[in-house]
């Protein structure tokens, strides 16, 4: 999730098993608080966040991977102001497949670079030494 508040002060994030709990003041001088109750049970041993200029990134590790949930929020009602992220959206459900063919693709490589075949024959180059010792004589 990404709060955007450029030249925030006095950011305070708090990740539970269960919420979020995000407050800062923007650079005007206003007071922001957020409070989001997850759909399930999060990381938040293996969660964390990072501040930049413009914004607040937490990153939110769900408790079971791997499981979709149909929404952020523990109610049905979506927040105004959430709005998905398609730039970082990843679909889990295709991970596995470009993964293994990535895995396939590596190790394709990987054999033709390994087998081995004779090196090229080099008796058709010319030695620039002969050549100049025949044109001395």
């Amino acid at each position: 999730m990404e709060f955007c508040v450029e030249d925030s002060t006095d950011v305070h994030v708090l990740i539970e098993d269960h919420r979020l709990v995000f407050s800062c003041k923007s650079a005007d001088g206003v007071e922001l608080y957020n409070e989001i109750e997850f759909y399930a049970k999060v990381n938040s041993k293996d969660s964390q966040d990072k501040r930049s200029g413009r914004s607040i990134t937490c990153f939110v590790r769900k408790w079971k991977e791997k499981v979709a949930w149909p929404r952020l929020t523990k109610e049905d009602i979506k927040p105004v102001w959430l709005s998905v992220d398609f730039d970082n959206w990843r679909d889990w459900e295709g991970d596995e497949e470009v993964e293994l063919a990535q895995v396939e693709h590596y190790a394709e490589l990987l054999k033709k670079v390994s087998t081995k075949k004779p090196p090229p024959a080099m008796d058709d180059l010319d030695d620039d030494s002969d050549s100049a010792d025949a044109t001395s004589t």
